[in-house]
């Protein structure tokens, strides 16, 4: 028998299983902070910890990892890298690219339609482009 799920958790539950996802505590709890209210978002494993945190959640800093990647792997999340050692994960699935402030490490939408690349390269024999991602680093 499936246990009950919160009211407060209930959209997030939904969206989990639509996705596949077994709804979990730990799950249910990071996708109520990432999609609730309809926000779009762009966090960091630590940041997603800390704000769970804020809000009384005892989970392990692995385990807010492993739902962000199963998340991200189960399409309900886009993973930015902007740089080997700093990973975003954004909430906003539409086309689009990103202004990185290398100062403050804040990330920020631009329009699909705003970026204009030129000419691509052609893909290598049995590849083909998945999407392009622009990200215009700003110095403050």
């Amino acid at each position: 028998m499936t246990k009950p799920v919160e009211p407060r958790f209930q959209a997030a539950a939904e969206q989990l299983r639509q996705a596949g996802l077994r709804t979990t505590r730990q799950r249910l709890v990071l996708a109520e902070i990432l999609f609730g209210q309809d926000r779009h978002c762009h966090v960091t494993a630590e940041s997603l910890y800390n704000e769970a945190a804020e809000r009384g959640s005892r989970l392990s800093l692995a385990t807010v990892y492993n739902c962000l990647h199963q998340f991200t792997a189960a399409g309900l999340l886009r993973m930015v890298t902007v740089d080997a050692g700093r990973a975003y994960f954004d909430t906003n699935l539409a086309p689009h690219h990103h202004f990185y402030y290398e100062r403050s490490g804040e990330l920020q939408d631009i329009p699909e339609e705003q970026v204009a690349v030129a000419r691509l390269p052609e893909a290598p024999a049995g590849a083909k482009i998945a999407r392009v991602d622009v990200i215009v680093r700003l110095e403050q």
